[in-house]
């Protein structure tokens, strides 16, 4: 798809509509690249036809919730694409969720029939869902999830009541293509395609309720933003149960009709190789994903085919993706889950400078404002508050609590997102942090991001992540975790003495933690370093008798 067919009005369409056009126009085209195997569009479409049939033959009907849990490749996307051809809403879930929030997440979402991989990343899911289920082993369904009916497991290592994936497309043989062909016809825009869980960093996750018309128009209008046409191969570092993996990735290739590359999961090594010899033209992710990718032994830009993407990060990491990746068309990102997710993205025509500096305009059609504490109205430019939201993109709520969903969109249909921001007077918006992240020094407000972005202009830093310690004095104090870059070293102190002339004092780091990574101490399998989980180990690290 070109450019100029991205600009077009907004016509709303099923996910199975987007396929048909994908095969109707490129049937013979690349489609998905992994590292065992490349499939076409005909192909694609082909094997979510047969899964879709499967999952008639099972029982699963329109509105229907079906879980999958597994790698990044080609079966992920076969449920996916399966269950949204008849109108079955997918429940991507967390490849690392241990057997407690597995059972929250396939009981709070009320899933009929549950896709998982034997084992993962040296992980038993078979083990995993044992505990969640024990029926799994005597007789679905159970007590601890009654409306789980069908299990079925990629791999050898399956309960006595799960089915092999073969056996379970075998029983599609006994639907029609008429039946299939009616199922389809029922499917609108306005049903919901996916549950997506928050990553639950801070408690048990959120069931975001996301339409059709939600992730496919989100898709289309970021691919437009970022220049991603038919003839591009899109890197993906997301995992595919993250929005940031289904929607702004596997979605955006759809709409596209472009070529998706993927690993089962990120690795920074891996990755840059793929990138390589798949001579991939966009990539995307978030800030710790292009800082683990620059400063990797491996990393040689001369090797890389990079032209575009998108990037949720800082100016410091925005400006390396720049100039040490070389990707002069790089984007600047922001968006929550609960927005389809993307809020705003700048445009690759706009100036690099602006792009590094992290200024966007909001996607057609939707509305940011920024308000103060308690208050609904918009704020002056250049005042920082809460981001708020309204538009096609804004979630059709928390599945099964209402009153959730009433306290974070509003009766105006306004998004309250948690994040603080700075609107501009041309329209621009410019993240801050999330609100329940911000420090409270002796009085004064401090932004975790603005030290972490100081703390990254040093040349031997590759990561800094900060947050809050409890202090007798001031209330809270600033301590940083830092990685150094390949070959450097330095001490905590020396850092601290660098950061005193370069930010004022109170935002200087109490306490300076340097660290070999960020995986020992928490991260979600989306690539962000999970701050509840630093902030634990910091006061047992920094306590003071």
């Amino acid at each position: 798809m070109t450019q100029d067919e991205l600009s077009k009005p907004w016509q709303a369409h099923t996910l199975g509509e987007a396929l048909q056009r994908c095969t109707r126009l490129r049937s013979d085209a690349l489609a998905l690249i992994t590292e065992q195997l490349t499939r076409n569009w005909q192909q694609i479409s082909d094997r979510a036809h047969s899964y879709a049939k499967a999952l008639m033959a099972h029982g699963v009907k329109r509105g229907d919730l079906v879980g999958v849990m597994g790698p990044n490749d080609e079966r992920w996307i076969d449920v996916f694409f399966g269950a949204a051809l008849i109108g079955a809403i997918t429940v991507p879930v967390n490849t690392r969720f241990k057997s407690a929030e597995l059972a929250y997440c396939l009981e709070r979402a009320d899933v009929k029939l549950f896709v998982t991989v034997d084992r993962f990343l040296n992980i038993d899911f078979i083990a995993l869902l044992r505990a969640a289920e024990p029926a799994v082993d005597t007789g679905l369904p159970g007590q601890v999830l009654p409306r789980l009916q069908t299990c079925v497991v990629w791999g050898e290592d399956r309960p006595s009541t799960a089915l092999s994936e073969q056996a379970f497309l075998n029983r599609g043989q006994e639907i029609s293509a008429a039946q299939l062909q009616a199922a389809m016809q029922a499917v609108t825009p306005d049903d919901v395609l996916l549950i997506q869980f928050t990553s639950g960093t801070t408690a048990f996750p959120k069931g975001v309720m996301l339409t059709h018309d939600n992730m496919l128009r989100n898709a289309a209008a970021v691919s437009q933003r970022i220049g991603l046409t038919s003839s591009d191969r899109y890197f993906n570092c997301r995992p595919f149960f993250h929005v940031a993996g289904s929607t702004l990735s596997l979605l955006a290739v759809l709409e596209t009709q472009s070529c998706l590359v993927t690993q089962p999961t990120f690795e920074a090594g891996g990755a840059l190789a793929m990138l390589a010899r798949e001579r991939c033209t966009f990539i995307s992710g978030n800030d710790t994903l292009f800082q683990l990718l620059m400063n990797h032994p491996s990393f040689d830009r001369s090797q890389l085919c990079l032209r575009g993407g998108w990037a949720a990060a800082g100016p410091e990491t925005m400006r390396r993706i720049v100039h040490d990746m070389g990707i002069e068309g790089i984007c600047w990102s922001y968006g929550q889950s609960e927005a389809s997710p993307n809020v705003v993205k700048s445009d690759h025509r706009a100036p690099v400078a602006d792009r590094i500096d992290g200024l966007a305009k909001p996607l057609p059609g939707v509305e940011v404002k920024v308000v103060a504490a308690g208050s609904t109205q918009a704020l002056p430019a250049q005042s920082s508050g809460e981001i708020h939201v309204r538009g096609w993109n804004v979630m059709r709520g928390y599945y099964g609590q209402p009153e959730l969903t009433a306290q974070t969109v509003d009766a105006q249909g306004w998004l309250h997102t948690g994040d603080l921001g700075v609107m501009t007077a041309e329209g621009h918006l410019r993240f801050i942090g999330r609100l329940k992240d911000m420090l409270r020094v002796g009085g004064e407000n401090v932004a975790p991001a603005e030290i972490e972005e100081a703390l990254l202009k040093h040349p031997s830093v590759a990561n800094a992540q900060v947050i809050g310690v409890p202090d007798a004095r001031l209330s809270e104090v600033p301590a940083a975790y830092v990685t150094l870059k390949p070959g450097a070293a330095m001490s905590s102190q020396d850092l601290i003495a660098w950061m005193q002339s370069r930010i004022a004092n109170f935002k200087v780091p109490r306490h300076i933690a340097i660290v070999d990574n960020f995986e020992n101490l928490g991260m979600t399998a989306s690539g962000k370093v999970q701050k509840t989980k630093l902030r634990e180990d910091a006061i047992q690290r920094f306590a003071h008798p």
